[in-house]
């Protein structure tokens, strides 16, 4: 019986291992086939020293998961990460790396990888991502999860009313809609009179109203001005 086929007979999680250090490779290789509990084994088909390696592996021997680090030479983890889900989409990429920045989680999220698990992990930590990303679902170790949800929980960044207007104009419009007059407006800018009166007439043109009322109270609605007050 061909190995293959033997992998195919008991049901084991077809892995291949992505990492410049053949001492990490060959450690973590040994973790993870001493895993007796129970569930499918997993088994290291393959080992990759690139990620130029690591695509070649996940093309030849189809594993169901390749557990990829971020720092390797040549095409690093995250570009590797890509270049698999373009020529071996069926294959899940588990990202597991010292880099814990949140510029790297991010960037291997959008490239493809279903998991990001530092290092520091312990067995049954990396052993439950491996069997996660195979069954397609996304995971993350602790420390990394709440970076995700810390980013995601920020406010989303409000979309600018009206681009048109330059920063000068924008200055102009705010102050007029907290009711100062054009000379006040130039006190407060460092601007002459007539270079205010100039901004304004922009601005109108621009927002597409009549009058400075009008603008301001577009300026409010938008939320560059104090709110009106109750009637």
């Amino acid at each position: 019986m061909k190995k293959d086929d033997a992998d195919d007979a008991d049901g084991a999680l077809r892995v291949v291992l992505a990492d410049d250090h053949p001492v990490v490779r060959t450690g973590l290789a040994a973790l993870l086939e001493s895993v007796r509990d129970g569930s499918p084994p997993v088994r290291v088909v393959g080992v990759a020293a690139s990620g130029r390696e690591a695509v070649r592996e996940a093309v030849t021997l189809r594993p169901q998961v390749v557990v990829m680090d971020i720092r390797m030479p040549g095409l690093n983890g995250i570009e590797a990460t890509r270049e698999i889900g373009r020529v071996a989409p069926s294959v899940a990429v588990l990202m597991l790396t010292m880099v814990e920045e949140d510029d790297s989680v991010f960037a291997a999220m959008r490239a493809g990888a279903r998991g990001y698990v530092l290092k520091g992990a312990g067995q049954d930590e990396i052993v439950r991502a491996i069997r996660a990303v195979a069954a397609g679902e996304a995971i993350f170790g602790p420390g990394v999860a709440r970076r995700v949800l810390g980013q995601l929980s920020r406010p989303l960044p409000q979309p600018d009313p009206c681009p048109a207007l330059t920063p000068r104009e924008r200055d102009v419009l705010v102050l007029i809609a907290e009711g100062h007059p054009n000379s006040a407006v130039a006190v407060r800018l460092g601007l002459s009179p007539k270079t205010v009166s100039n901004h304004m007439s922009a601005v109108l043109a621009k927002l597409g109203v009549a009058d400075r009322s009008e603008a301001a109270a577009w300026a409010r609605g938008a939320g560059l001005g104090p709110a009106p007050p109750e009637p």
